[in-house]
């Protein structure tokens, strides 16, 4: 009898990029507004493009944009037109997109368009941290100020002892990722996919990033994020 090839996992990209940024008030999506000469959307491909461990990079974007076509390599990179309202909805259609192309028990890492300081030693980290855990993991920063919290009464001191600030990628298998943001009912409660994934009563692992995965949210940011993109 021919013994079984069992075809290791592979890992893939999934950059959702069909939002506008309203918050930056730029005249063009906020993805495409030039950090140190070159689009932010283009840094963040060029990250996956330059790791090893990256099977393919797919783009998600809206079925009207116009500006993707010149801010991609030619060839390196797969742009799925099909992106969503919500950043929820078009990682649901990029997923299901993929059908096909992907096997449920690949890794995909859906990353944030908006963080283009990802190079590719952070996602060789995740990776290697994450290994085979059964749930998967993402990148996240353990937070080191004092926390405040004031809502309508008064200010209270928050305990800081195992809070995290999520970042992306956030990596998990293609056909639980699926079932968890198929699952998830009101989009309101799914701030990022692993909490889709912490939903459905499981634990993603927390790895530790850095500060340079900052995402990009607000004018003063493209200065923080040209500054760590300058030291690289």
């Amino acid at each position: 009898m021919t013994p079984m090839i069992l075809q290791a996992p592979r890992y893939f990209a999934l950059i959702p990029a069909a939002g506008v940024g309203a918050r930056m008030a730029a005249a063009t999506p906020k993805q495409y507004i030039a950090i140190g000469g070159k689009p932010m959307l283009r840094h963040t491909i060029d990250a996956f493009l330059s790791s090893e461990l990256i099977a393919h990079t797919f783009v998600v974007v809206s079925r009207d944009d116009g500006h993707i076509d010149a801010v991609l390599p030619p060839g390196a990179v797969t742009v799925l037109r099909c992106g969503g309202a919500t950043r929820m909805e078009s990682i649901r259609n990029g997923l299901a997109a993929l059908a096909g192309m992907v096997q449920g028990d690949d890794w995909v890492l859906v990353h944030d368009a908006a963080r283009p300081g990802l190079d590719a030693a952070l996602i060789e980290k995740l990776i290697t941290a994450v290994g085979s855990d059964p749930v998967g993991g993402l990148l996240a920063l353990p937070v080191v100020d004092t926390v405040k919290r004031s809502t309508s009464g008064p200010v209270e001191t928050v305990a800081r002892d195992g809070l995290w600030l999520a970042q992306t990628p956030q990596m998990f298998r293609y056909k639980l990722l699926g079932e968890a943001l198929a699952a998830a009912v009101d989009p309101a409660l799914v701030t990022d996919d692993a909490s889709a994934i912490e939903a459905m009563g499981l634990s993603p692992r927390l790895v530790e990033g850095h500060p340079r995965n900052l995402k990009v949210t607000l004018p003063a940011d493209i200065r923080i994020a040209e500054m760590y993109l300058a030291a690289s």
